[in-house]
């Protein structure tokens, strides 16, 4: 059974959304590797073995691949080999494709993640994770042709295109222009503080302060994409948008999204889910 796939979408200030992070990969037993090549901040990798240590974690080890020659490491592979979760942190998504792509490190943890192993992204890192993943492109919230330029990602799935920092950045039009391009797939944005935990079942459900934009074009009916000159608005008929916030999900096979139930707090049906593994942060 494949491990859990968890984009957050930057500025993570919710110690919950790490601490069932944590629990999923063992809790105090757990061996976190954490990648940090997508920042320019030499002391990030750094910064996040404290911030796991915080969580309880004594086995946090930062693997700095910097360049491509770097994902030979013999000892590096055989710690990622061996963890039972990574952190991927944020920065440049084009820097993770373009380091790790098609090296043994890529190869190492897509591996691991069938083999159970969960994944987790903040920020870049988060973008990253999906098979097809945004670049870069414009804010706003009105799709147009060329707004988004398209690259191939980690590859964990081909279920959704993910989009960061979504609507504190305005990003609705980068996504709509993305799931244009490539209508098989959903739009997954992630607001900051939020995460979407997307489970081996293909359900997702939300944590944080903030929300995920779920975007199916499962219906869509017609779209000008094909038609569209640069920078020229879109026409795209029939896509269905949900808004989730914490405690919300939806699964991913059946379409069906469902809200909090409203005599159960999501950090209860959370802490029932998982049992005594939870800890929680004062």
């Amino acid at each position: 059974m494949r491990g859990w796939i968890i984009p957050i979408g930057g500025k993570l200030l919710a110690p919950s959304i790490l601490d069932r992070f944590v629990a999923l990969s063992g809790g105090a037993a757990a061996r976190i590797a954490i990648i940090p090549t997508a920042s320019s901040e030499p002391d990030m990798g750094a910064f996040y073995e404290r911030v796991f240590q915080r969580h309880g974690v004594t086995q946090a080890k930062a693997l700095n691949f910097e360049r491509r020659s770097d994902c030979d490491d013999r000892d590096w592979l055989e710690w990622l080999g061996g963890a039972t979760g990574v952190f991927i942190t944020g920065g440049n998504q084009l820097k993770l494709s373009t380091t790790l792509g098609g090296t043994p490190v890529g190869h190492v943890l897509r591996e691991r993640h069938a083999a159970g192993m969960h994944i987790a992204g903040t920020s870049a890192g988060a973008a990253y994770l999906s098979e097809h993943m945004i670049a870069y492109g414009a804010e706003g919230s009105s799709p147009r042709a060329g707004m988004v330029t398209m690259c191939a990602g980690l590859g964990l799935t081909n279920r959704v295109i993910i989009d960061q920092h979504f609507r504190q950045r305005d990003r609705l039009g980068r996504l709509l222009t993305a799931l244009a391009y490539n209508p098989f797939a959903f739009g997954l944005g992630v607001d900051e503080d939020t995460a979407a935990f997307i489970g081996p079942d293909d359900t997702i459900d939300v944590m944080g302060t903030g929300s995920i934009t779920i975007i199916d074009p499962t219906n869509v009916s017609f779209s000008s994409i094909a038609e569209a000159e640069p920078g020229e608005a879109i026409t795209l008929l029939g896509a269905t948008l949900h808004l989730l916030a914490a405690g919300a999900s939806f699964n991913l096979r059946t379409r069906l999204a469902v809200a909090t139930a409203s005599t159960t707090s999501p950090h209860d049906a959370l802490n029932a889910a998982l049992g005594d593994s939870l800890v929680t942060a004062e």
